[in-house]
């Protein structure tokens, strides 16, 4: 039996090992401060790719913006040409400008809710003033862009001499053949609410004026 003495623990290595094994560089912990160099590989296409998601955000919203300016300028055109229309006392061109089943909301008296009413109610405003015109202030356009909400204020001479002005707001619908109309129209006036007349004094009212009349 041999009788084999192990002086070394190097000795049970593999001889590759034995030979090489100090030719190889010294292991590195893989921690917080290892460096692998991919980071400095990455950076480039990472900084590429921000930048190129920031430039399509920037022309999506560039677009978006535009179209609703777009929009927005469509339906105050629409609008302007309405005050037009109405202070030239055309009633059939102001009342085109509603939608079949457009609703009005005239102060003090019940909503109405077909072209006859909007027709009859347009031409008794005609025959009792002299002037008017409104200004839209502020359009709201829906994110769908068929749909768009004017408010605004109104100015009116009466055949008498007196005055009113008031707002309005107004709901505009786009429709298929991408022409703007009026789907609500509600408006109101600034002006103090007149006192409404007693029958007693609207009595002696007729009666003065029938004293008059007689003399």
């Amino acid at each position: 039996m041999l009788n084999i003495q192990f002086r070394n623990s190097v000795s049970f290595l593999p001889l590759p090992l034995l030979v090489i094994g100090n030719r190889f560089p010294p292991p590195k912990n893989i921690d917080a401060t290892f460096d692998c160099r991919l980071d400095k590989a990455m950076k480039p296409e990472a900084l590429f790719l921000s930048a190129y998601i920031a430039l399509l955000s920037f022309a999506f919203v560039s677009t978006a913006a535009a179209a609703d300016s777009k929009l927005e300028k469509a339906v105050r055109d629409a609008d302007a040409e309405w005050s037009k229309v109405a202070a030239a006392k055309d009633l059939d061109k102001t009342v085109a400008f509603y939608a079949d089943d457009a609703v009005v909301l005239p102060p003090n008296q019940p909503a109405v809710t077909n072209k006859d009413g909007i027709r009859n109610l347009w031409k008794g405003f005609l025959d009792t003033f002299i002037d008017i015109s409104w200004k839209t202030t502020r359009v709201e356009v829906a994110k769908s862009g068929d749909m768009a909400v004017l408010t605004g204020t109104y100015e009116m001479t009466m055949k008498d001499g007196s005055k009113d002005k008031g707002k309005y707001c107004e709901v505009w619908q786009k429709k298929a053949d991408e022409k703007w109309k009026v789907g609500i129209d509600m408006f109101s006036s600034d002006l103090p609410a007149q006192p409404a007349s007693s029958p007693g004094q609207a009595l002696r009212r007729e009666n003065k004026s029938f004293r008059k009349a007689r003399t």
